[in-house]
């Protein structure tokens, strides 16, 4: 359960409401995480390696979706629309579609990419909705396997501000992650630690939310493992306090949000730079 209060949102500029979505898989040497690299054209973060993710759109909270979003029968309307969004996004971005057949039964292979050939396109394009293809082709989103592991808010100082929910899933067996050529530039799977190594190394662009949940994911060795820690744990909210500092700026963020610090140095361009 995040601890932000809502109240905050009345003191500023509109918030972005946000949901991400960190899939995993069991790799030959671990876990394994999907990061997509964003077109350099984008409006938000380009160049970046991050997780499959963005707004929630008007359509996601469709009353029409309540009855088909598995386990969401506790959540309210916003909790809901996040988990659709989530699942909409990954959908979208990297064609890998979080849904069971009407009767419960998982999609096979064939099915997942049949429904994914058919939809994709017409959703990328606001031509369909995630309730108009659950309605056609009788499936069930699985808002059940969304597990909440983080929740981040953009600092006051930002031109936008964003509400995001980061949501670890494990990935369905057989289905195949893809960027989506237009957003997405570029994608791999590749264990959280080899990841921030990369990005240490000069190889990768990673923002500080899309490192430090990184690290924190990679305390686990397989998914399994990684499902429990977040499903343990309390999500704390955190929303970096910015103050300038000679290589960009100085970010403070609550120690209780498990990060293993709460002070860093962050550039100008949003890349980590080290510890305070």
């Amino acid at each position: 359960m995040s601890n932000v209060e809502l109240g905050e949102k009345s003191e500023e500029k509109p918030w972005i409401q946000a949901a991400t979505t960190m899939l995993v898989r069991d790799g030959t040497a671990g876990l394994e995480v999907f990061l997509m690299v964003r077109h350099e054209n984008t409006r938000s973060f380009s160049g970046a390696a991050v997780f499959p993710g963005g707004k929630v759109d008007p359509a996601d909270g469709d009353a029409a979706l309540a009855a088909r979003c598995r386990g969401a029968e506790t959540l309210d309307a916003g909790a809901r629309a996040l988990r659709v969004a989530a699942i909409r996004e990954a959908f979208e971005e990297c064609g890998v579609l979080l849904v069971r057949e009407g009767n419960g039964a998982a999609l096979t292979p064939a099915r997942h990419d049949a429904v994914v050939a058919h939809w994709r396109d017409r959703l990328l394009a606001d031509q369909a909705s995630m309730a108009e293809i659950a309605e056609a082709e009788d499936l069930l989103l699985e808002t059940d396997a969304l597990v909440p592991f983080a929740h981040w808010i953009t600092p006051k100082v930002a031109p936008r501000i964003f509400d995001t929910h980061f949501f670890l899933v494990p990935t369905p067996a057989d289905a195949v992650a893809r960027h989506d050529g237009d957003e997405g530039v570029d994608s791999t799977w590749i264990r959280p630690a080899e990841a921030v190594a990369r990005a240490e190394a000069g190889d990768l662009m990673i923002i500080f939310p899309t490192r430090l949940n990184l690290l924190k994911l990679a305390a686990s060795s397989t998914v399994a493992e990684a499902l429990a820690a977040a499903r343990a744990r309390d999500v704390v909210t955190v929303r970096p306090i910015a103050r300038p500092h000679e290589d960009g700026r100085h970010l403070h963020i609550p120690q209780a949000a498990g990060y293993g610090g709460s002070d860093f140095v962050v550039g100008k361009d949003g890349v980590y730079r080290g510890p305070l």
